[in-house]
């Protein structure tokens, strides 16, 4: 099978049949071996009883449904085990993403190599208070994780199936899975100007919560992939310069106070100085952060996969 194609999708009634048309149509005209997997997350309309009709009507289509509504995260990581084809897509269901773009993302995966292919709305249709945060979040993923894409969250996007397979997307880490798959050792990630089109039905689903945690997540996936197996050289090095800070500053007020009494000038107790109380409360925090940094270590080596790693090849 070429392609894949997995749509997370809540509350979205209005737009499934015209959506699976146009894919369909899209895979015919470019004579595509094709499945579309239909993700309900949890939706209260009649999204699901859309999907059992175009299932019905489309041999191509497959469904899940969650219960309740668990977040595009675990939407996308139950559509991805359940992926075959060799190419997995990944868009949206409210036709802002153009299924035209499928092709051309298809072929930068198959002809050109690449292990991920991140759809770019240059040009977008969305409000100034949705599109100014999202620049500068962007912007922060760029410096911090040297990935050069200009669209993080962009939901249009192509994977080789190996990647898909290789990761694993919890939380509402959705927004930064070309960080996990560049920890996962998928390094050739490239970009695709996409056409980003008005929402036809519907509203969004997203609220000024979403920059929030875009943020906390942002903070997650750093230290995940920087630090979570070797948690130590972070809060361990962190600890023993502030204590070491905090220890030196201690001298340094004691002896102040022992040169001024061997000049003979009256200087007021150590205890009655700022400093020493600064001082002592550095090295606090430096203890507190190496032990820290020692039980996420005793807790990083429990762990069941402490020796995961993804192996290429194998002779």
């Amino acid at each position: 099978m070429n392609i894949s194609i997995v749509v997370p999708l809540f509350n979205e009634e209005e737009s499934l049949n015209e959506l699976v048309s146009w894919i369909a149509k899209v895979m015919y005209d470019h004579n595509f071996t094709y499945e579309i997997i239909l993700v309900d997350d949890g939706s209260n309309d009649g999204s699901w009883h859309e999907i059992e009709h175009l299932s019905g009507e489309y041999g191509s289509i497959r469904g899940i449904k969650f219960r309740r509504n668990y977040g595009k995260s675990a939407a996308l990581f139950c559509g991805f085990q359940m992926a075959e084809g060799d190419v997995v897509i990944t868009m949206d269901a409210d036709l802002q993403d153009s299924p035209e773009e499928i092709p051309g993302l298809y072929y930068m995966i198959v002809r050109d190599k690449y292990d991920m292919v991140s759809g770019w709305k240059k040009r977008r249709h969305d409000p100034i208070t949705k599109t100014i945060p999202s620049r500068f979040y962007n912007w922060t993923a760029r410096k911090s994780t040297g990935i050069r894409l200009h669209d993080f969250n962009c939901g249009l996007k192509a994977y080789k199936n190996e990647v898909i397979k290789s990761i694993e997307v919890y939380g509402e880490m959705h927004r930064y899975i070309p960080v996990l798959a560049k920890q996962a050792g998928f390094t050739k990630i490239g970009e695709k100007v996409v056409k980003h089109q008005a929402r036809k039905y519907g509203v969004t689903k997203f609220g000024l919560e979403r920059f929030i945690n875009g943020f906390l997540d942002l903070m997650s996936i750093i230290f995940m992939t920087r630090f979570g197996k070797k948690p130590m050289h972070l809060f361990g090095t962190l600890g023993v310069l502030v204590f070491m800070f905090g220890f030196i500053s201690a001298i340094a007020v004691g002896v102040n106070k022992l040169v001024a009494l061997s000049k003979g000038v009256k200087a007021i107790l150590v205890t009655d100085s700022p400093y020493f109380y600064i001082a002592l409360v550095c090295m606090m925090i430096g203890t507190q952060l190496f032990l820290s940094g020692f039980l996420g270590e005793l807790i990083s080596r429990s762990s069941s996969d402490r020796n995961h790693y993804q192996i290429d090849k194998e002779i």
